[in-house]
């Protein structure tokens, strides 16, 4: 019987099954939304129960679709947002937020309810800060547990166990309560290349419950990403999902490191695993690179060991919003009821429909042209890398009062480009550190538009590649459960042989000097915001 791996992804809006052959060749896959709430105060809850509900149906849905035998899914790996999980005694979800329904247990990566309580952190100057770049976010798990044990002391006190969202479905699927490497390194602040949590930090920002109780709560076992849990699937995970039981299950990863196992490894002729950067543009953006020995940028998250390959330092960036932020960037405009109606009608989603409209005005060479005078810093949910600054907020300059489709492209555009720019900020630290980057990886839903590469190319002045695989991060997910399987011996052996690079995207040279005085009117409008910031208006 052939050998079948599943990767299983649950990103913000809904979960994602694939399953995958021995060469990387995606067989089938299936996709079911998932529900998410938003309060005021920057609060975004999930629920658990309604996740596992969705990775069940999209996994029946693909091993049904790909028309194979369940016992020849030989491994599983699962990958997630890096969104709070809190359990109560049997595993029973517990309320997290003011609406106190227990089946809202999830603090969602971007809930921004924490922000008081990270500023609070950094401030303590701790060592640990180091290897978060320096200044931690309230995205990541120790700012919303603090949030927590101040806002809701039942619900703390009362929490059984606290997990990162690919370690709860790795513990749904196994029983096993080991912690993935990926997660606790680089959103709980464990220190991977010592194999410790920091007591003292744990003690100095308000959370010395954890360190009393032995991080007993936040994770005791920490394994690789891969690393085969308990005795695969339990009789009651595989009845959920109509799998055999003991399948092997990997540890699983945050989903942005799945898409760069899915990519930086690939085979082919462009950069190599430590020249290459990972860029998965979904919802977010996150930035990967590698090192051999850990470098400290600055505003980048890292660096992490271990937490993405196996052996290697990793140095985290991206952006809080991405394909979020020209989404809500090209709702504004009064055209988009109208672009979105034609979408619809033509089966696209309003930014492909964007993507395609300005690929017919000529693309990506004619974009001076196309987008004129506007010009957008599409920080809309702060900005995450390098400069640690989740207050920074969106700014657009030179619009007009046209109110046509080819005002709605530039607006597109510009907003395109303005990711661009921020993912050239983040290669300029990484370069000041010399960590050289030559070729830049892209993944993720947002990121599958030629005319989108072709921008990144440009605006970057870097080679951009593109998998073979249409879902890279879903294929780092099966390569977890191929190592998990035993098939392949490690990460590095299993990413060579599952994924391969396609297409590449050279930077156009005439238009380098046009993007070089766009980025600078681009830093000059991120300073002029700070600017007005620090003025208190």
């Amino acid at each position: 019987m052939a050998n079948h791996f599943l990767g299983i992804d649950v990103g913000t809006g809904s979960a994602r099954a694939g399953l995958f052959d021995e060469q990387g060749t995606l067989l089938a896959s299936a996709k079911a939304d998932i529900a998410i709430w938003h309060e005021p105060g920057g609060i975004v809850e999930q629920s658990s129960s309604d996740i596992w509900r969705a990775v069940c149906a999209c996994v029946r849905d693909t091993v049904r679709t790909a028309g194979v035998a369940p016992e020849s899914v030989s491994g599983i790996g699962f990958d997630a947002t890096c969104s709070l999980v809190v359990l109560g005694s049997d595993g029973e979800p517990l309320p997290v937020g003011p609406s106190g329904d227990p089946e809202r247990n999830i603090i969602v990566w971007m809930d921004h309810r924490a922000t008081e309580q990270a500023r609070r952190i950094n401030a303590s100057g701790e060592a640990v800060l180091n290897y978060v770049g320096g200044s931690i976010s309230p995205e990541m798990e120790t700012p919303k547990l603090l949030w927590l044990s101040e806002n809701m002391p039942e619900t703390f006190a009362g929490a059984w166990q606290f997990m990162d969202l690919a370690d709860f479905l790795t513990w749904k699927a196994t029983g096993s309560l080991a912690r993935s490497t990926c997660t606790v390194t680089c959103k709980w602040t464990y220190l991977a290349h010592e194999n410790r949590w920091d007591d003292g930090y744990f003690r100095k920002v308000g959370l010395d419950t954890l360190a009393d109780e032995a991080f007993r709560r936040i994770g005791t076992e920490v394994v690789p990403g891969g690393t085969a849990l308990g005795s695969g699937l339990t009789a009651q995970a595989a009845a959920d999902l109509g799998l055999r039981p003991g399948t092997p299950v990997g540890a699983g990863l945050i989903d942005a490191h799945a898409g760069g196992v899915g990519t930086v490894g690939a085979r082919g002729n462009v950069g190599n695993v430590l020249t290459r950067m990972a860029y998965v543009f979904g919802t977010s953006a996150c930035t990967m690179s590698s090192t051999r020995e850990p470098a400290f940028v600055q505003g980048v998250w890292g660096p992490y060991h271990s937490a993405m390959i196996p052996g290697l330092w990793l140095n985290e960036g991206g952006q809080s919003a991405a394909g979020a932020a020209i989404d809500h960037l090209v709702r504004m405009h009064p055209a988009s009821e109208q672009a979105a109606r034609t979408a619809r009608e033509s089966g696209t989603s309003l930014s492909q429909w964007l993507s395609f409209e300005a690929e017919r005005r000529g693309g990506a060479a004619a974009v001076p042209g196309l987008i004129g005078g506007v010009h957008v810093v599409p920080e809309f949910l702060g900005n995450r890398a390098p400069f640690a600054d989740p207050e920074a907020r969106a700014v657009i300059a030179g619009l007009g009062i046209d109110s046509d489709i080819d005002s709605l492209v530039a607006l597109y555009l510009a907003g395109v480009c303005g990711l661009g720019y921020g993912a050239r900020q983040i290669l300029r630290a990484l370069d000041d550190e010399n960590v050289l980057i030559d070729t830049i990886v892209v993944s993720g839903g947002a990121g599958q538009s030629p005319l989108v590469r072709q921008l990144l190319a440009d605006t970057t002045g870097k080679v951009v590649a593109a998998p073979v695989s249409q879902e890279p991060v879903l294929l780092g997910s099966a390569i977890l459960g191929a190592v998990a399987a035993g098939h392949y011996a490690d990460v590095n052996e299993a990413m060579g042989e599952m994924s391969a690079m396609g297409e590449t995207y050279q930077p156009n040279p005439a238009l380098a000097d046009w993007h070089e005085k766009r980025f600078k009117a681009f830093e000059l409008l991120q300073q002029t915001a700070r600017a007005i910031r620090s003025e208190g208006t």
